[in-house]
């Protein structure tokens, strides 16, 4: 951009000597202080020629440089009352082409996001809504005297609301996440200990589906610097979500091991699998199999947490669904 600044400043320079020059030679002349030869009328004609071209070529620079900037101004107009989709044509100098790459990515960039909002808020609301609802007919039935207020018409109404609370709390971890919020607390974690207490907690939903819980750790296994809340969090949600989707008679297990300076930390399942088409979007916010229980928000969870710990997790199929993430070892960040 600058060098097409200082073309242009060059040119209007040259542009003001050649015309004054021109000017001199025919005032000269027709005063009498310049002598009419042929040189004279040569190198002011010539002068006359090289303005022309001049302004020529000052006025081309200008229009390349007026129009690109010129829909780059509008569609920046265009952004900022909300139109994302708005795109410049690609064209003038080189600086200018690389200003219009970057509007267009930014503007893509910004209508994506906008997409993504408006879904999220419409997953939101649907998931809301659904609890809310069976809370409000069972307490309407309840009130109007259809079902008496005993422990059997209470509990469905206690279970929706701690299905509210997992929600909220669940949105809340996203909103830390996306806000750069979320602070870890970092503490040498027993990871064999924290995978044999959740699996003890998580035991009687397995028993009841009829699932068998094991769990596989290596010897020996090191502790790694990690939050225990996060972290149980990430093992609990793989864990609920691997049992609600194995069938009777089926089994989860849980291992752990370390290599090559991480902690890997596997959860598999005997199940169907995750479908073909969800498994790429597994870790994406509201992504669940149809009929599937939960908000489909807690593998998204889990991927942030493990993120935010330096770590990296993925969803496989291997005769049935794999989830595992790893973390690093203590001193080991980045390997």
């Amino acid at each position: 951009m600058m060098r097409g600044f200082g073309c242009l400043f060059i040119f209007v320079v040259l542009l003001a000597i050649a015309l004054g020059a021109a000017g001199i030679w025919a005032i000269g002349t027709a005063v009498g202080l310049i002598g009419a030869s042929e040189v004279g009328r040569l190198v002011a004609v010539g002068a006359v020629v090289v303005g022309a071209m001049l302004v020529l070529g000052v006025g081309r620079l200008i229009r390349s440089f007026a129009r690109p900037v010129g829909e780059l101004v509008d569609a920046a107009g265009r952004v900022e009352d909300g139109d994302y989709s708005a795109r410049v044509a690609v064209r003038g100098t080189r600086d200018l082409r690389s200003l219009a790459r970057a509007f267009n990515a930014m503007s893509a960039r910004l209508e994506e996001t906008d997409r993504q909002r408006r879904a999220s808020l419409a997953d939101i609301t649907h998931e809301l809504r659904t609890p809310l609802t069976v809370i409000q007919g069972q307490l309407e039935a309840v009130i109007d005297g259809v079902h008496p207020a005993d422990a059997a018409h209470l509990a469905p109404i206690l279970h929706q609301v701690h299905t509210l609370d997992g929600l909220i709390d669940d949105l809340r971890t996203l909103t830390l996440v996306e806000t750069g919020g979320l602070t870890l607390r970092r503490e040498p974690v027993d990871v064999a200990v924290l995978i044999s207490d959740v699996a003890a907690a998580l035991r009687p939903l397995a028993t009841a589906g009829g699932v068998e819980l094991g769990v596989d750790i290596a010897a020996d296994l090191p502790a790694v610097e990690a939050d225990p809340v996060r972290i149980r969090a990430v093992l609990s949600n793989q864990l609920t979500n691997a049992i609600r989707h194995t069938p009777s008679g089926g089994s989860v297990t849980t291992s752990a091991a370390a290599k090559a300076g991480r902690l890997y930390v596997t959860v598999r399942d005997t199940g169907s699998g995750f479908p073909p088409d969800l498994l790429p979007h597994a870790f994406e916010r509201f992504v669940k199999a149809p009929g599937s229980p939960g908000s489909g928000l807690g593998l998204a969870i889990a991927r942030d947490l493990v993120i935010a710990h330096g770590g990296t997790i993925q969803a496989r199929n291997e005769g049935g669904a794999v989830v595992e993430f790893r973390l690093p070892l203590a001193g080991r960040e980045g390997t």
